[in-house]
């Protein structure tokens, strides 16, 4: 006859203690990879129209600074000094929307086929509201602003091709410029959802037209940030 063996009282016990530490190891494994696969996907330029209007209003605002330590002057520190301070919320924008924090499209203008020479619209912006926190307003080392687009006729479509962005700055509604000397007149049409708007430029910019969140905010399309299909007219 064959005896069989009983477990003693111990020896159950800590099998049991096994099983369930391989079971919780298991299921911290589990929890683990859960955990991982919900972390959040941060968003390219190229992925969100949200993140390349960002990308492009913060390359504008650096391009800015660069012509400013290129070519500097009396004002020159304080133009820097602002616009560093509507980079830092640009980017905390960026963040908020799920976009990689710091991504600039310097270029991404220049790159943009011509837009209808008729209609409205505007393909969006949302508030990146930094406010202004040193003031370029009328600022004295222009760079080459009253260029190509200075020269323009009243009443002429200007800045063709060109897309149209925010540049972070509050205040009343207002546009700055590369392009137009302060004190010009532009007005914006959005060809996206024919909203317009007609604002002054009052300082410089890397771009031929950039609009501050207030301008922006009149011909926006909600959740945008960049206006891909503008009409842009100098009216005075």
């Amino acid at each position: 006859m064959s005896r069989r063996r009983t477990l003693g009282t111990k020896k159950k016990i800590a099998l049991l203690v096994s099983a369930a530490t391989v079971a919780g190891g298991g299921a911290f494994v589990m929890a683990s990879t859960s955990n991982a696969s919900q972390a959040p996907t941060v968003k390219s330029a190229a992925d969100s129209t949200v993140c390349q209007g960002l990308a492009t209003a913060l390359g504008n605002n650096q391009k800015f600074i660069d012509g400013q330590k290129a070519n500097p002057d009396a004002q020159s520190a304080a133009r820097i000094a602002n616009r560093e301070a509507v980079i830092a919320q640009i980017k905390v924008q960026q963040e908020a929307s799920g976009c990689a924090a710091g991504e600039s499209a310097q270029d991404s203008q220049a790159a943009q086929p011509s837009a209808p020479a008729g209609g409205a619209g505007n393909a969006g912006a949302g508030n990146a509201g930094a406010g202004n926190a040193g003031g370029d307003q009328n600022a004295g080392n222009a760079g080459n602003a009253g260029n190509a687009g200075g020269g323009a006729a009243a009443g002429q479509q200007v800045c063709n091709g060109s897309t149209v962005t925010l540049s972070g700055e509050g205040g009343a509604p207002a546009a700055s410029s590369n392009q137009f000397p302060a004190g010009t007149k532009l007005k914006v049409t959005n060809l996206d959802n024919n909203k317009s708007t007609t604002v002054e430029v009052t300082s410089v910019s890397g771009s031929c037209v950039l609009l501050n969140n207030a301008a922006f905010e009149q011909v926006r399309e909600a959740g945008k940030f960049l206006i891909r299909r503008a009409v842009i007219e100098k009216v005075g």
